[in-house]
């Protein structure tokens, strides 16, 4: 899952803008992102473990799912040259194996003097909201394009 980069500089930002992505979430995802990270929190590696929680079977890290946020904002709003300055996160439910996670990322508030964008973030499985959030970040200006004539 590699989504097509778009280059946005804060000038093309506007209020409402939004982008959207969407990735069903595999056993080979999230064992991976216990190898990457080291969390072997083994509600997410054993079926024999998660199967005596609440949950009553294996969840994904809910950093993998706010990781897809991070995907969006990286890869296509605002894109290549984002710099995230924060981001809160609500995690409302859990994510499972087979599970397709909707992602939605919407501009709402711009700060033109510092470059920021403060963007509101939902993950979605089945239209129940598993995950929201808001992200600060610095977006590159159009203006840094320009190259100064000697």
């Amino acid at each position: 899952m590699f989504l097509e980069l778009q280059n946005l500089y804060f000038e093309d930002l506007t209020l409402g803008r939004t982008e959207r992505m969407s990735k069903t979430v595999s056993s080979s995802d999230i064992v991976g992102f216990a190898e990457l990270t080291g969390d072997r929190n083994p509600i997410h590696l054993s079926q024999h473990f998660a199967a005596k929680t609440p949950f009553g079977g294996r969840i994904a890290h809910g950093l993998y799912t706010a990781s897809l946020i991070s995907a969006v904002l990286g890869t296509r709003l605002p894109g290549p040259g984002a710099v995230y300055i924060s981001q809160t996160l609500n995690f409302r439910a859990p994510v499972r194996i087979d599970d397709t996670v909707e992602v939605e990322v919407r501009v709402v508030e711009l700060i033109p003097e510092r470059f920021r964008a403060r963007l509101s973030c939902f993950c979605t499985v089945k239209g129940e909201v598993v995950l929201d959030g808001e992200a600060w970040v610095k977006v590159p200006s159009s203006g840094a394009r320009k190259v100064a004539s000697p």
